[in-house]
This record gives structure tokens, C-alpha cells and sequence, in this order.
């Protein structure tokens, strides 16, 4: 998997979080986001137990008892809180979550998300993905367009168990970004060298434009 892949989906992610939300984020894609907010003030939450995730540290400013629930080393930003994990998960039931930033094994075009198991493989782990597809106000994934071997993440029916039944309002790919509105889902903007046709022959799901899609390349 390119890393600077995985940088531009997080980069694209940054710019749909707004100002003052408290965001949580899932593991693998979404750690990067926190390096790529620039000035944006927002309030990160890890379901381990912190509100106030600061950018990635490095050097002597890593400190392993100070992590992410990805196991990832994490800095705090100022004014940043501590908390136990039944209090983070109280948050995330409770509504208190504005966006939940999440990767996922499959979606389908409806927007239902499978994100912690494969059939006849080692379960991946629930960890807070079906609280966070349940409980968060937004949600948004952040994943590869293809799998490792090359099937499509994005399909017209999930094959993988649901997370629930919530659905997602935005998916960011390498190659797009994908909204979706009343279970349809539409094409918003391509962020990569590749045609509307070869989209379409990447990606199982159906997906229409709209008006103001982006077609050319950033």
C-alpha cells in the first residue's frame, strides 16, 4: 500500500472536518489525519481515553505510554483531558461525537459499512466501530479503493458482516470521494488521474454524478 496514497486520503478527510468538532479517529488510515489539520482547531478523541489528540510525535518526543487506540504513539494538545475508557465509550453512546473517522473492509452503495470481519479469516476485532457506526453524528471512512488482492472495497451489496445498520455520509479513496444521499450514492469529486469509466470499472457499487462534481485531477 503507497503511503502517499494513504497521505492524500488523509489530507482530503482534514478538509471536510470542521471547526470545533470533537472527531474520533479508527485505526490505520485515520492516524494519519491529525498531521494535516494545519491551524483547523479540532477536537480529536481517542475511545482509549483522550480528548485533545495533538500531531504525530517524533524523535525523543515519543513517549510509549502516551498512545492511541491503535497502539500508535500520540502527543496532546494543550488543554487536551485524560479520561477511562468507560467514560470514552459514554461519550461515544451517549452522541457526544460529532464525526467519526473510520476504515473499512467493504461499503456498499447504500452506504452500509463493514469494518471488522472477513468470513472464514481471524476476526479483525470490534474494538468501538459498531458504538462509534451507531453513535456518532457523521460518519466518514477513510480506505483504499481496491482490497489487497485487488477486489473492489466498494460494492453493490456488503459480503463481509455489517457494522450496523447506520450508514455513511462520506467515503474518501485515493482515487474519489464518494457522498451518500438517501442511500444513493453519488460521485463528489475525483482526486486522482483516473476517468469517470475506469472509476466505474474499478468500483462494484453503482454511483451517479451531480451537478458540481470535480472531474479533473487536483
Amino acid at each position: 500500500m503507497s503511503h502517499s496514497k494513504r497521505i492524500t486520503i488523509a489530507k482530503r478527510v482534514a478538509q471536510e472536518l470542521n471547526e470545533d468538532e470533537i472527531v474520533n479517529l479508527g485505526v490505520g488510515i485515520p492516524t494519519l489525519i491529525p498531521d494535516y489539520l494545519g491551524d483547523k482547531k479540532v477536537y480529536l478523541q481517542s475511545e482509549n481515553g483522550l480528548l485533545g489528540m495533538g500531531p504525530t510525535p517524533t524523535g525523543e518526543d515519543v513517549d510509549m505510554d502516551l498512545i492511541s487506540a491503535s497502539k500508535k504513539p500520540v502527543s496532546m494538545d494543550i488543554g487536551s483531558s485524560l479520561f477511562d475508557s468507560s467514560d470514552s465509550f459514554l461519550m461515544i453512546r451517549g452522541g457526544h461525537i460529532d464525526t467519526a473517522v473510520l476504515g473499512a473492509l467493504q461499503v456498499d452503495q447504500s452506504g452500509e459499512v463493514a469494518n471488522w470481519a472477513v468470513p472464514g479469516e481471524t476476526i479483525l476485532g470490534v474494538g468501538g466501530a459498531m458504538d462509534l457506526v451507531a453513535g456518532a453524528k457523521r460518519m466518514i471512512i477513510a480506505s483504499m479503493h481496491l482490497s489487497k488482492s485487488g477486489s473492489p472495497k466498494l460494492v453493490k451489496k456488503l459480503s463481509y458482516p455489517s457494522s450496523g445498520v447506520r450508514k455513511a455520509d462520506l467515503v474518501v479513496t485515493e482515487h474519489a470521494v464518494f457522498k451518500f444521499i438517501e442511500e444513493t450514492m453519488y460521485l463528489v469529486e475525483i482526486l486522482s488521474d483516473v476517468s469517470v469509466d475506469a472509476l466505474r470499472e474499478m468500483t462494484d457499487a453503482q454511483f451517479y454524478l451531480l451537478e458540481k462534481t470535480k472531474i479533473n485531477a487536483n
